[in-house]
């Protein structure tokens, strides 16, 4: 089966709304990719796209069999003035990708893989690559079936995912194993994170470039018994013929994992096998797409998760009785940052604050967990603008070396494939998350403070000595010491290869990896605070007007969160709460707006 091809010349459509994604090369973002890897849509080559593909495709091979292309005429790296005679080029292709799809470490998750192969796929259509035709439409075949190649974890420096897209090429080349990715929930249903949860410019800010990834705020996923979604407008995407009304393998459904290992890959679903030779290899393995799509679902996550942490902090600022000022408009018209504003402007529709507070008449000054959160939530929501920028030029960049150009008919060498950008972008954004969450373990132990409560110590019963949710501030520093060593710059690294030819390497494959890590950390941090805030508000019997986003917060808190006071075991109590803050997400989005 072959994946059909629509003009996207005039129609754009939501993903989830016709479980389509038309990858056009140029204009796909964030949340497209997410919605391909956890199987809510559906990819589609765009005809202008193949277009390019193919042009390119003639290209390359004119240009190669004409003179010296670097991995086409020639070896790479150390071996790039190493000719391959012209009766070997035939297998020099599958040698090069015999000897570089050498990944080693645990199988990444099937979610993490598709995000890699629609990034890929898109990256094609840019039409740089001069890559044959055909193994765009396989791509796009794999991801609708649910299939998708065995990848492991190890094998960048962040100078291309050389050995996972070799593992690529091999099976698509039929010489490396496939699995099956299934899906559960209806259509937009998202695997973790909350599909939906990330849209471009937070601010209503555009991605760079005039991608198109941009979106105005209060666009993204409701949260209606579970984590539905709707998706946000500008997003390419096109319907033709019906597509979209039907999808392989139970795809047009969220959660994706893997099954079925000792299937052959025709009932898995692969791709027939991709006659692959000198011109295709360097071609499909030149590229950053493993890297770029774990970035993206990283993203997608913890961008949601900030925004929850907000609400979170809104429940927690009430259990303290604590003060508006610090969301004053004329505290933020005075220091003008974009992000600390918003922070600002939220936080006064979450709890129903007016502009210009009145000052309160209690304590002159609240601590720093509630003082200086927009000054903190504001940064991070920056960095995670800055980092959706540079994956929105990433992910429709046609970024291979050499660089095919039809026009010129000439194969430019270069150094595109280099990602400082996104490294420092995602050392940046993790940076940013951990002072999120580190304001909220200061907001924990506001809680726990009788001063600031006028409850007993800890939130604990009437029980002499009882210890209350004591232990949350240990586990959820616990916690915070992940985040903090998950933070810590990748783009330090250093690594010298080929015989010294390749002397720098970015690292943005480990930043990746550690973005993807952070998420877990952060949610159970954020999920201490919020079991001890709904603790502290059911304790002094308050209850913020329903009306009110935090009012709803805590609703669908207490309708999921204990109510029993006494000594127990918190575990379940936290991993309920983690779990809840992805319907948070939607109420902070319902503020944004």
């Amino acid at each position: 089966m072959s994946s059909r091809i629509v003009d996207t010349s005039t129609v754009r459509v939501n993903p989830a709304s016709t479980g389509i994604v038309v990858l056009d090369g140029c204009g796909i973002g964030v949340f497209d990719v997410v919605c391909l890897a956890d199987g809510a849509a559906r990819p589609v080559p765009g005809t202008e796209a193949m277009k390019r593909v193919e042009e390119s495709w003639d290209a390359a091979r004119q240009i190669a069999a004409t003179g010296r292309v670097y991995g086409r005429s020639t070896g790479v790296g150390a071996n790039r003035n190493e000719d391959v005679p012209t009766e070997a080029a035939a297998g020099h292709g599958l040698r090069l990708l015999r000897s570089h799809a050498g990944a080693i470490g645990a199988e990444l998750p099937a979610r993490q893989v598709r995000a890699m192969l629609a990034v890929r796929a898109n990256q094609l259509l840019a039409g740089g690559a001069g890559l044959r035709p055909t193994v765009v439409t396989a791509l796009c075949e794999a991801l609708e079936n649910g299939a998708y190649p065995v990848v492991n974890e190890y094998g960048s420096v962040g100078t291309g995912d050389i050995a996972a897209l070799s593992q690529v090429g091999l099976a698509l080349a039929g010489e490396h194993p496939w699995r099956r990715a299934e899906t559960s929930g209806g259509l937009g249903a998202g695997a973790s994170g909350g599909l939906g949860a990330t849209v471009s410019g937070w601010l209503g800010a555009g991605a760079s470039g005039g991608q198109g990834t941009g979106v105005s705020g209060g666009l993204g996923a409701e949260a209606s018994g579970g984590l539905g979604a709707t998706v946000p407008g500008g997003l390419r995407a096109a319907v033709s013929d019906g597509l979209g009304a039907e999808g392989s393998g139970g795809l047009g459904a969220g959660g994706v994992r893997a099954s079925r290992r000792g299937a052959s890959a025709q009932e898995i679903g692969a791709p027939e096998p991709q006659p692959l030779d000198n011109n295709d290899a360097l071609a499909l393995i030149s590229s950053n797409a493993l890297t770029l799509g774990q970035s993206a679902l990283a993203l997608h996550e913890l961008r949601g998760l900030i925004g929850a942490t907000q609400v979170v902090a809104a429940l927690s600022l009430l259990a303290v009785d604590g003060s508006h000022e610090a969301y004053a408009a004329p505290v933020h018209t005075a220091r003008p940052h974009r992000g600390s504003a918003e922070v600002a402007r939220i936080m006064r529709e979450l709890i129903g604050a007016a502009d210009r507070p009145t000052p309160p008449l209690g304590r002159i000054q609240d601590p720093y967990g509630f003082r200086c959160l927009p000054q903190i939530h504001g940064p991070a929501h920056d960095a995670a603008d800055a980092l959706e920028a540079v994956l929105a030029v990433e992910i429709n960049a046609a970024a291979e070396n050499p660089l095919i150009s039809p026009e010129d008919m000439a194969a430019y060498h270069h150094g595109g494939f280099y990602q400082a950008q996104l490294a420092l972008a995602l050392d940046h954004f993790r940076l940013a998350i951990t002072q999120v969450a580190r304001l909220s373990t200061s907001r924990l132990s506001t809680l726990n403070e009788p001063a600031n409560t006028r409850l007993r110590p800890f939130l604990a019963d009437h029980e002499a000595a009882s210890s209350g949710v004591m232990i949350l501030e240990y586990a959820a520093g616990a916690a915070l010491g992940d985040l903090r060593a998950f933070s810590a710059p990748a783009s330090l690294g250093h690594a010298v290869l080929s015989r010294g030819v390749e002397e720098q390497a970015s690292f943005a494959s480990l930043a990746a990896r550690q973005t993807l890590r952070a998420c877990d950390a952060y949610r159970l941090v954020v999920g201490c605070e919020l079991v001890a805030a709904v603790r502290a508000l059911r304790q002094r019997g308050l209850r913020p007007d329903p009306e009110l986003p935090v009012g709803r917060a805590l609703e669908l808190a207490e309708s999921v969160l204990d109510p029993e006071p006494a000594d127990r075991p918190l575990t379940d109590d936290v991993t309920a709460a983690a779990a809840l803050l992805d319907r948070f997400t939607e109420i902070w989005r319902g503020s944004e707006s």
